[in-house]
């Protein structure tokens, strides 16, 4: 007869419960994702496919983080964020990169902080420096002049090679080479919201390109010939430039002046065959080379975001509205029953901090003026 004293029934009743347990903490692929089908309707998955830490999951998707060994700290807060909101879940990987060697200490302080696959990398030194084409001496005189003048990061020298990695280099390095989606992350932002869906996966089903949560105006003062540039590069290649795209959004007289409108890119989700595309290379290397990452203060964030209103159809550009994110400065906090039902401890109506309440929101509020794309012209899928 079988008892509870016996050891062997006793064993077996434990087992069963750490496996009830792992049940009920597992994500099904299936409970939480869709697909597409052969007649464009969007139908829930059949099967199972695990989001545990280590199997490979529905997209080849990492976060990537540019951080320097000191930054550990804030790193830890960002992790918890995205964990707690996000990964504990579904288990993306990270992807750390550094200019210098990680240290031990900034590794385990890392690792510690999720279940996650992590990976470490440094960045050549090619892609942290000086190309042979920049007159250094212009380039500094350029940072001591923006610095007397107090143009943000005007005088920071490293600011400008972190700049010109994120516009066109980071997506080159050898971790990267495994992976086809990447979200960007930095250290000291928040996630407001529970994000219960898999960003990566909406926006492979429906090709979408690139993610956002917060449009905002640049500082002008940091890109007075950005858009001289970028005119020369759309006179020089016009053949790249489509018919359908969004080029509204940064310029409300067919292409004469830049709005200053761009995505705030510390957070972005991108698939990788867009900044990997013939366009969006042959685009870095035209501004690259007309020198403004370092004689002025050209940002990754314009440079982004041109390129996406370039290149890209509105329906192929996603604003995660549902997203509740904080970055020193801003924040994006969704509103109505997303609010609710998705935790979010933000206040949307915080003129100080959230930037649809806020006059310098304008760029995120005239997303949605942007005229759709005819329909027998879209490339990527609604729904």
């Amino acid at each position: 007869m079988f008892t509870l004293r016996r050891p062997l029934v006793r064993y077996l009743l434990i087992a069963v419960t750490i496996l009830g347990l792992f049940g009920l903490l597992h994500v099904n692929y299936d409970s939480a994702t869709e697909y597409i089908n052969a007649s464009g309707r969007l139908q829930t998955f059949k099967r199972r496919v695990s989001y545990r830490p280590g199997d490979p999951k529905p997209v080849k998707a990492c976060f990537v983080i540019l951080a320097r060994n000191q930054d550990w700290r804030s790193l830890r807060d960002s992790i918890k964020h995205m964990e707690d909101r996000f990964n504990h879940r579904f288990n993306y990987p990270y992807v750390f990169l550094n200019d210098q060697p990680f240290t031990d200490e900034f590794k385990n302080m890392t690792q510690s902080m999720t279940l996650a696959d992590v990976h470490y990398g440094q960045i050549e030194a090619e892609h942290w420096s000086y190309p042979d084409f920049i007159d250094q001496n212009k380039a500094r005189e350029s940072r001591e002049k923006m610095h007397k003048d107090g143009v943000m990061y005007g005088g920071n020298e490293s600011y400008r090679h972190m700049c010109r990695f994120e516009s066109g280099l980071f997506y080159k390095h050898e971790l990267l080479q495994q992976f086809d989606f990447y979200w960007r992350l930095e250290p000291g932002v928040q996630y407001l919201c529970d994000i219960n869906y898999d960003p990566f996966l909406y926006m492979k089903q429906r090709n979408i390109k690139y993610g956002w949560t917060i449009g905002i105006y640049e500082l002008m003062n940091t890109v007075p010939t950005l858009w001289d540039s970028v005119k020369k590069f759309m006179a020089t290649h016009p053949q790249l430039i489509p018919e359908h795209n969004s080029l509204w959004w940064v310029s409300r007289d067919n292409g004469t002046t830049y709005n200053g409108c761009h995505f705030w890119s510390n957070f972005e989700i991108a698939d990788l065959t867009f900044y990997r595309s013939e366009q969006y290379t042959k685009f870095f290397d035209f501004l690259d080379r007309e020198g403004g990452f370092f004689y002025e203060r050209w940002g990754d964030a314009p440079v982004h975001s041109i390129a996406a209103a370039l290149f890209l159809q509105k329906e192929e550009v996603h604003w995660f509205n549902d997203i509740g994110y904080y970055h020193p400065g801003w924040q994006h906090c969704p509103t109505g029953d997303v609010w609710k039902q998705n935790r979010c401890t933000c206040d949307p109506n915080d003129r100080e901090k959230t930037i649809t309440a806020a006059s310098w929101g304008k760029c995120s509020r005239e997303w949605a003026m942007l005229p759709d794309t005819p329909p027998e012209y879209r490339k990527a899928r609604l729904g």
